[in-house]
């Protein structure tokens, strides 16, 4: 594989980051404005293929994968019950993304997970937050459908400005194709942002995800129009 070209990190963002007893570069690249209309093999064949070297673990965002499998829909197309509604009250908004605080992406949750689901998991996460003062307990029992539904934000990138998109369909699986296209290079699929995040596939079983968590936890692609929706994590070795 070529040698990468020079690198630069993205505003507030840092390249390097310490995990353990090692260190890890994170190279965000930048990409087009990715649509439904791209296959996303053929996007990280563009974007990577002359970037990696052995030993790197790609990091692609969720999103872009599900808007490459129209798992984007425009808010205007979403007729929230009043279910969805009544429930969007309650979610916690924070400067990283609107979650299901709304009740467009509320309704999506209802549809993706089942209501009986979100039922249960508003009611419990309500006890718990009540008697224990425990936060988060919604989205650990509404699970990963839940959690990788976005909504709009005032930084997202038009047209996404006015989607919710869904978590993508398959993340193992699509992880594993581009790893294939692309050589057998690791890969996984993120769900990262200012607060935090989870993998949610990747294409090696001995892939470790919590470290990847931990190396990419300042999110170091962005929260905002940054527009690199993929990278690529290099471990930096003693030698090197």
């Amino acid at each position: 594989m070529d040698k990468p070209q020079p690198i630069t990190a993205n505003v507030g963002k840092e390249l390097e980051i310490n995990v353990g007893d090692k260190r890890f570069i994170r190279i965000p690249i930048r990409t087009h404005l990715i649509k439904k209309e791209d296959n996303i093999i053929d996007v990280a064949l563009k974007y990577l293929k002359d970037k990696i070297c052995e030993g790197d673990i790609v990091f692609m965002s969720e999103k872009i994968v599900a808007i490459t499998q129209g798992r984007a829909i425009p808010l205007n197309k979403i007729k929230p019950r009043p279910l969805a509604t009544f429930l969007a009250r309650y979610v916690t908004k924070t400067t990283a993304g609107i979650g299901l605080g709304m009740p467009e992406t509320m309704e999506m949750a209802l549809r993706e997970c089942g209501v009986f689901r979100i039922l249960f998991a508003a009611v419990i996460a309500a006890i718990t937050k009540i008697i224990f003062r425990r936060k988060g307990d919604f989205y650990r029992i509404a699970g990963s459908k839940a959690r990788a539904i976005d909504g709009p934000t005032s930084g997202t990138i038009p047209p996404y400005n006015s989607h919710v998109v869904l978590g993508p369909i398959d993340p193992n699986g699509v992880a594993k194709e581009i790893s294939s296209a692309l050589g057998g290079i690791r890969v996984v699929i993120s769900d990262i942002n200012d607060l935090g995040g989870n993998i949610l596939g990747g294409s090696h079983d001995d892939i470790d995800f919590g470290e990847i968590v931990q190396i990419l936890e300042d999110n170091p692609l962005g929260q905002g129009r940054e527009q690199t929706p993929i990278g690529i994590i290099r471990e930096v070795l003693n030698n090197s």
